[in-house]
């Protein structure tokens, strides 16, 4: 399948809403929740106001012109949080488009982004029995602390 990858417009980050929806990682077997859960203070921080703040970076994947998927960063007060200087990020697919290499080519473009904006780590925070791990290992990211059900992911860039 072919696919581009880009780094996102300023008109395109409303559609950072629908990927946050679908970076939620839903174990097999259990219901989704309901999409207003991103109106949820703990996930707007991953998305509103994006754009504004200086290490603000996203990135889509586009098949036939639709996006598909986002990777985007932002110093913010999420789970996967380490200190003040350090971009936390999130990446999500639609589930027809995983599994196909496109999640890496994303992460890839966003760390690159990044990098280009003088971060020099990202950090993430990540369910245990989330497949996501595997590739967030091959990418480079290490466990520095975890509790129970997630791992806080660290990458120097």
């Amino acid at each position: 399948m072919g696919y581009t990858i880009r780094e996102m417009h300023a008109d395109e980050y409303r559609l950072l809403e629908d990927f946050l929806y679908e970076a939620i990682f839903i174990p097999e077997g259990a219901e989704p929740p309901a999409r207003d859960i991103i109106k949820l203070p703990d996930l707007q921080v991953y998305i509103k106001d994006f754009g504004t703040l200086p290490c603000d970076t996203a990135y889509a994947a586009f098949v036939d012109g639709r996006a598909v998927g986002a990777a985007w960063a932002r110093i913010m007060h999420d789970y996967g949080h380490i200190d003040d200087e350090t971009p936390s990020l999130a990446v999500a697919l639609y589930k027809e488009y995983r599994g196909q290499g496109i999640g890496t080519g994303l992460m890839s473009a966003l760390l690159s982004g990044l990098w280009d904006k003088g971060c020099r780590r990202t950090s993430l925070s990540v369910q245990k029995a989330n497949y996501a791990v595997k590739m967030y290992r091959k990418l480079g990211f290490v466990t520095v602390d975890e509790n129970d059900e997630e791992y806080i992911m660290l990458k120097d860039l």
